[in-house]
Protein backbone atom coordinates (compact mmCIF):
# COMPACT_ATOMS: atom_id res chain seq x y z
CA UNK A 1 0.00 0.00 0.00
CA UNK A 2 1.38 3.18 -1.06
CA UNK A 3 0.82 6.32 1.68
CA UNK A 4 1.68 9.87 0.73
CA UNK A 5 2.49 11.58 4.16
CA UNK A 6 2.23 15.28 3.65
CA UNK A 7 2.95 17.87 6.48
CA UNK A 8 3.18 21.32 7.30
CA UNK A 9 5.97 22.19 9.58
CA UNK A 10 7.21 26.25 9.97
CA UNK A 11 10.20 25.53 12.99
CA UNK A 12 10.41 21.57 12.88
CA UNK A 13 8.24 20.75 15.87
CA UNK A 14 5.70 18.81 12.89
CA UNK A 15 8.18 17.33 10.74
CA UNK A 16 9.85 15.71 13.34
CA UNK A 17 6.73 13.57 14.58
CA UNK A 18 6.11 13.05 10.81
CA UNK A 19 9.42 11.06 10.37
CA UNK A 20 8.36 8.69 13.34
CA UNK A 21 5.29 8.26 11.90
CA UNK A 22 6.54 7.35 8.56
CA UNK A 23 9.07 5.71 10.03
CA UNK A 24 6.93 3.54 11.54
CA UNK A 25 4.48 3.08 8.47
CA UNK A 26 7.83 1.83 6.52
CA UNK A 27 8.56 -0.33 8.93
CA UNK A 28 5.02 -2.24 8.79
CA UNK A 29 5.03 -2.57 5.48
CA UNK A 30 3.78 0.52 3.83
CA UNK A 31 5.66 2.68 0.52
CA UNK A 32 5.71 6.26 2.19
CA UNK A 33 6.50 8.99 0.16
CA UNK A 34 7.15 12.28 2.27
CA UNK A 35 5.93 15.90 1.27
CA UNK A 36 7.12 19.17 2.63
CA UNK A 37 4.27 21.46 2.00
CA UNK A 38 5.69 24.32 4.24
CA UNK A 39 7.23 26.26 1.45
CA UNK A 40 4.67 28.36 -0.50
CA UNK A 41 5.81 26.69 -4.07
CA UNK A 42 5.55 23.42 -2.29
CA UNK A 43 1.65 23.76 -2.26
CA UNK A 44 1.31 26.09 -5.43
CA UNK A 45 1.93 22.60 -7.63
CA UNK A 46 -0.81 21.02 -8.34
CA UNK A 47 -0.82 17.92 -5.95
CA UNK A 48 -1.19 14.48 -7.82
CA UNK A 49 -3.10 11.80 -5.53
CA UNK A 50 -3.78 9.35 -8.16
CA UNK A 51 -0.72 7.12 -7.38
CA UNK A 52 -1.52 6.79 -3.41
CA UNK A 53 -3.95 4.36 -1.52
CA UNK A 54 -4.08 6.31 1.89
CA UNK A 55 -3.02 9.37 2.93
CA UNK A 56 -1.23 11.16 6.35
CA UNK A 57 -1.94 15.15 6.94
CA UNK A 58 0.44 16.61 9.81
CA UNK A 59 0.04 20.13 10.95
CA UNK A 60 0.49 22.43 13.61
CA UNK A 61 -2.32 24.32 15.66
CA UNK A 62 -2.20 28.02 14.84
CA UNK A 63 -5.00 29.62 17.26
CA UNK A 64 -7.24 26.36 17.61
CA UNK A 65 -6.94 25.34 13.89
CA UNK A 66 -4.36 24.30 11.39
CA UNK A 67 -2.85 27.20 10.02
CA UNK A 68 -5.14 29.10 7.58
CA UNK A 69 -2.57 27.92 4.58
CA UNK A 70 -2.45 24.51 5.59
CA UNK A 71 -6.98 25.10 5.40
CA UNK A 72 -7.05 26.65 2.14
CA UNK A 73 -4.33 23.99 0.81
CA UNK A 74 -6.44 21.10 2.24
CA UNK A 75 -9.68 22.16 0.10
CA UNK A 76 -7.94 22.51 -3.21
CA UNK A 77 -7.21 18.38 -2.73
CA UNK A 78 -9.72 15.11 -3.97
CA UNK A 79 -9.50 12.77 -1.74
CA UNK A 80 -11.99 10.31 -4.34
CA UNK A 81 -13.45 8.67 -1.39
CA UNK A 82 -10.02 7.21 0.48
CA UNK A 83 -9.11 6.83 3.67
CA UNK A 84 -6.35 9.38 5.56
CA UNK A 85 -5.44 10.54 8.56
CA UNK A 86 -4.55 13.63 10.82
CA UNK A 87 -1.84 14.34 13.29
CA UNK A 88 -1.91 17.95 15.10
CA UNK A 89 1.44 19.46 16.75
CA UNK A 90 0.44 22.20 19.30
CA UNK A 91 2.75 24.40 21.85
CA UNK A 92 0.62 23.12 25.30
CA UNK A 93 -2.50 25.52 25.23
CA UNK A 94 -5.52 25.36 23.09
CA UNK A 95 -5.94 22.30 20.68
CA UNK A 96 -9.96 21.83 20.23
CA UNK A 97 -11.39 22.60 17.72
CA UNK A 98 -8.63 21.96 15.53
CA UNK A 99 -9.43 18.35 15.03
CA UNK A 100 -13.38 18.57 14.56
CA UNK A 101 -12.24 21.56 12.15
CA UNK A 102 -9.76 19.84 9.86
CA UNK A 103 -11.72 16.21 10.09
CA UNK A 104 -14.53 18.53 8.39
CA UNK A 105 -12.28 20.10 5.67
CA UNK A 106 -10.93 16.61 4.91
CA UNK A 107 -14.23 15.09 4.70
CA UNK A 108 -15.86 18.00 2.51
CA UNK A 109 -12.97 16.99 0.10
CA UNK A 110 -14.21 13.57 -0.01
CA UNK A 111 -11.65 11.93 2.23
CA UNK A 112 -12.52 9.54 4.49
CA UNK A 113 -10.66 10.17 7.74
CA UNK A 114 -9.77 7.30 10.02
CA UNK A 115 -7.97 8.55 12.80
CA UNK A 116 -6.28 11.60 14.22
CA UNK A 117 -4.09 12.47 17.33
CA UNK A 118 -1.84 15.47 18.84
CA UNK A 119 1.80 15.74 20.31
CA UNK A 120 3.25 18.55 21.72
CA UNK A 121 6.02 20.24 21.03
CA UNK A 122 8.14 23.97 21.95
CA UNK A 123 5.66 26.61 21.22
CA UNK A 124 6.38 29.26 18.45
CA UNK A 125 6.87 31.92 20.93
CA UNK A 126 9.56 30.11 22.36
CA UNK A 127 11.54 32.11 19.99
CA UNK A 128 10.91 35.10 21.70
CA UNK A 129 11.11 34.19 25.24
CA UNK A 130 8.13 31.88 25.86
CA UNK A 131 8.71 28.51 27.73
CA UNK A 132 5.79 26.42 26.62
CA UNK A 133 6.75 22.25 25.85
CA UNK A 134 10.54 22.60 25.68
CA UNK A 135 12.19 19.53 24.84
CA UNK A 136 9.09 18.32 23.39
CA UNK A 137 8.35 15.92 20.86
CA UNK A 138 10.20 13.44 23.41
CA UNK A 139 10.39 9.86 23.37
CA UNK A 140 7.55 8.89 25.22
CA UNK A 141 5.83 11.32 22.50
CA UNK A 142 7.55 9.41 19.81
CA UNK A 143 6.27 6.55 21.25
CA UNK A 144 2.97 7.50 20.87
CA UNK A 145 3.40 8.13 17.34
CA UNK A 146 4.45 4.95 16.46
CA UNK A 147 1.60 3.61 17.96
CA UNK A 148 -0.55 5.98 16.48
CA UNK A 149 1.53 4.73 12.48
CA UNK A 150 0.38 0.82 13.93
CA UNK A 151 -3.20 1.58 14.54
CA UNK A 152 -3.54 3.89 10.82
CA UNK A 153 -2.08 0.91 9.21
CA UNK A 154 -4.85 -1.18 10.65
CA UNK A 155 -7.71 1.10 9.47
CA UNK A 156 -5.85 1.97 5.97
CA UNK A 157 -5.28 -1.69 5.02
CA UNK A 158 -8.87 -2.77 6.40
CA UNK A 159 -8.10 -4.51 8.91
CA UNK A 160 -9.77 -2.41 11.48
CA UNK A 161 -12.49 -0.93 9.16
CA UNK A 162 -13.49 1.87 11.40
CA UNK A 163 -13.63 5.97 10.54
CA UNK A 164 -13.00 8.58 13.18
CA UNK A 165 -16.18 9.38 15.75
CA UNK A 166 -16.80 13.23 16.22
CA UNK A 167 -14.17 15.56 17.69
CA UNK A 168 -14.71 17.97 20.14
CA UNK A 169 -15.91 21.08 18.75
CA UNK A 170 -16.91 24.64 19.83
CA UNK A 171 -19.38 27.09 20.07
CA UNK A 172 -17.23 30.26 18.73
CA UNK A 173 -18.30 30.89 14.79
CA UNK A 174 -15.64 30.64 11.89
CA UNK A 175 -15.85 34.96 11.84
CA UNK A 176 -14.54 34.69 15.68
CA UNK A 177 -11.96 31.87 15.20
CA UNK A 178 -10.58 34.16 12.33
CA UNK A 179 -10.52 37.27 15.57
CA UNK A 180 -8.77 34.73 17.96
CA UNK A 181 -6.40 33.89 14.92
CA UNK A 182 -5.11 37.86 14.59
CA UNK A 183 -4.58 37.56 17.98
CA UNK A 184 -1.11 36.06 17.28
CA UNK A 185 -0.23 39.74 16.12
CA UNK A 186 -1.13 41.19 19.59
CA UNK A 187 1.62 39.02 21.25
CA UNK A 188 4.28 39.25 17.86
CA UNK A 189 4.21 43.23 17.54
CA UNK A 190 7.80 43.36 15.77
CA UNK A 191 7.60 40.92 12.54
CA UNK A 192 10.85 38.91 11.98
CA UNK A 193 13.53 41.60 10.75
CA UNK A 194 16.80 41.60 10.25
CA UNK A 195 17.32 45.65 11.11
CA UNK A 196 20.80 45.76 9.64
CA UNK A 197 22.48 42.64 11.12
CA UNK A 198 25.28 40.63 8.56
CA UNK A 199 23.49 38.65 6.27
CA UNK A 200 25.31 35.59 3.82
CA UNK A 201 21.71 35.81 1.91
CA UNK A 202 21.58 32.13 1.97
CA UNK A 203 17.87 32.80 0.96
CA UNK A 204 16.83 30.00 3.43
CA UNK A 205 14.12 32.20 5.13
CA UNK A 206 12.29 33.02 1.66
CA UNK A 207 12.30 29.59 0.69
CA UNK A 208 10.84 28.43 3.65
CA UNK A 209 8.52 30.95 4.10
CA UNK A 210 4.90 29.61 3.44
CA UNK A 211 3.54 32.84 2.27
CA UNK A 212 6.60 34.49 0.55
CA UNK A 213 5.84 37.28 3.66
CA UNK A 214 9.73 37.70 4.04
CA UNK A 215 12.59 39.41 1.72
CA UNK A 216 15.90 38.52 2.13
CA UNK A 217 16.98 41.48 -0.25
CA UNK A 218 15.59 43.97 2.84
CA UNK A 219 15.44 41.87 5.68
CA UNK A 220 11.81 42.59 6.26
CA UNK A 221 8.27 40.56 6.73
CA UNK A 222 5.23 42.19 5.27
CA UNK A 223 2.77 41.81 7.68
CA UNK A 224 -0.50 41.35 5.28
CA UNK A 225 1.27 37.90 4.14
CA UNK A 226 2.70 37.05 7.60
CA UNK A 227 1.12 33.79 9.20
CA UNK A 228 3.47 34.92 12.71
CA UNK A 229 4.95 31.20 11.75
CA UNK A 230 8.02 32.09 12.73
CA UNK A 231 9.73 29.57 10.34
CA UNK A 232 12.29 32.17 8.49
CA UNK A 233 13.43 32.70 12.49
CA UNK A 234 13.66 29.39 13.10
CA UNK A 235 15.80 28.80 9.76
CA UNK A 236 17.88 31.54 10.02
CA UNK A 237 21.25 29.57 10.06
CA UNK A 238 23.04 33.14 11.15
CA UNK A 239 20.27 34.13 13.85
CA UNK A 240 19.69 37.23 11.68
CA UNK A 241 16.30 37.37 11.85
CA UNK A 242 14.61 38.86 15.34
CA UNK A 243 11.47 39.67 16.43
CA UNK A 244 10.16 41.26 19.70
CA UNK A 245 10.72 40.02 23.57
CA UNK A 246 7.69 38.05 24.30
CA UNK A 247 9.44 37.08 27.99
CA UNK A 248 6.62 40.25 29.61
CA UNK A 249 3.89 38.08 28.28
CA UNK A 250 4.72 34.85 29.06
CA UNK A 251 3.07 34.98 32.43
CA UNK A 252 0.54 37.20 31.58
CA UNK A 253 -0.06 34.05 29.29
CA UNK A 254 -0.21 31.17 31.86
CA UNK A 255 -2.15 33.40 34.12
CA UNK A 256 -4.62 34.00 30.69
CA UNK A 257 -4.76 30.36 30.61
CA UNK A 258 -4.78 29.60 34.19
CA UNK A 259 -1.98 27.08 33.77
CA UNK A 260 1.72 26.64 34.99
CA UNK A 261 4.62 25.61 33.12
CA UNK A 262 4.38 22.44 35.17
CA UNK A 263 1.06 21.92 33.91
CA UNK A 264 1.93 22.36 30.16
CA UNK A 265 5.28 19.97 30.65
CA UNK A 266 3.17 17.01 32.02
CA UNK A 267 0.53 17.42 28.87
CA UNK A 268 1.01 14.06 27.02
CA UNK A 269 0.42 13.04 22.97
CA UNK A 270 -3.05 11.57 22.46
CA UNK A 271 -4.50 9.41 19.88
CA UNK A 272 -8.15 9.52 18.74
CA UNK A 273 -9.85 6.47 16.79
Amino acid sequence: MKLLLCYFSATGNTAAVAREVGRACTGLGMEVEERDITPLAAREERADLSPYDAFIFGAPIHSWRAPRVVRQWLRSLDGAGRRCALFLTYGGFGVHPAHHSTKGILEERNFRVVASAEFPGPHTFNLGGWRAMMGRPDENDFAMAREYAAAICRRFSGEDPALLGEMETTSHTEQELDSIEAFRFKILTQLPTRLGRECSMCMRCEEHCPTGAISAATGEADRERCIACLGCVSVCPEGALKINDMTGSWQFKLQMEKITEEGIAAKRSRIYL
